[in-house]
């Protein structure tokens, strides 16, 4: 397929890498411009592009930014084909997104994106840490394979998510419909704590929606000020356990 990834952090770049090792046919931008793209993004065969020609000619977008910049992007989304398949991996941080009332008051992060960029979307890839996301993906049939939920209102593109997050390396698992998404968003049970497909369905199952803002800022500020800089805790699977302690 011809992808377009918008944003070259780390779940882009790891994107980038695994869906065109796959075989697909992807470009990737950033806000800096091509040039400003890490070689890694690259290495399996994408191309670096700008973000408008990112959404041309493609089937499927992958927006990867900050969850408060996407409602600015709509305009050069607006440039995607009409039928290409939107897909979103953030999620909403108030201390680093600011304040945003809907999302406060209970709005769906995701139904409140769609309606911001006026398209439909597909959830996927925003409940896995991108040092798990970089480094634990297994061939299918692995034993202990990390799961991934996907989650949108189109059953064929809900499909389309769980397939492609398949080729990154991990188990599409199916979380239903973008209203009920908020139980992959931070705070919930499967929210970065690396489960597979036998432990998704009760996780997703057991999040409770009133507890959910709570959780995400005590466990940010938890995080935080646990992992510091990074180099308190170079094991990429501390944060994993981390997690797991706050959310399960």
């Amino acid at each position: 397929m011809k992808i377009g990834i918008i944003g070259a952090g780390n779940i882009g770049k790891t994107l980038s890498r695994t869906l065109s090792a796959a075989g697909h046919e992807v470009k990737i931008a950033n806000s800096r411009g091509p040039a400003t793209i890490d070689p890694e993004a690259l290495s399996t065969g994408a191309r670096a592009v700008d973000a408008a020609d990112a959404v041309r000619d493609v089937e499927v977008v992958i927006l990867s930014i900050p969850f408060n910049r996407m409602p600015s992007f709509a305009s050069v989304l607006s440039a995607a084909p009409a039928d290409a398949v939107v897909v979103d991996t953030s999620n909403y941080y108030p201390l680093r997104d600011d304040r945003i009332d809907a999302v406060d008051g209970g709005e769906v992060e995701s139904v409140w994106l769609s309606e911001q960029i006026g398209r439909p979307i597909v959830k996927a890839w925003n409940a896995i840490g991108s040092a798990s996301f970089a480094e634990k993906g297994v061939p299918a049939g692995t034993p202990g394979r990390i799961a991934i939920p996907v989650a949108a209102d189109d059953p064929d593109a809900r499909g389309l998510g769980m397939a492609l997050v398949d080729q990154t390396g991990f188990d599409g698992f199916d979380a239903g419909p973008l209203s009920e998404s908020w139980r992959q968003q931070p705070g919930a049970p499967c929210y970065c704590t690396d489960l597979t497909s036998d432990d998704m369905g009760a996780a997703l199952a057991t999040a409770e929606k009133d507890r959910l803002p709570k959780r995400r800022d005590i466990s940010i500020a938890a995080i935080a000020e646990r992992v510091g800089d990074g180099t308190t805790n170079p094991d990429s699977d501390y944060a994993v356990r981390l997690v797991r302690a706050i959310f399960m």
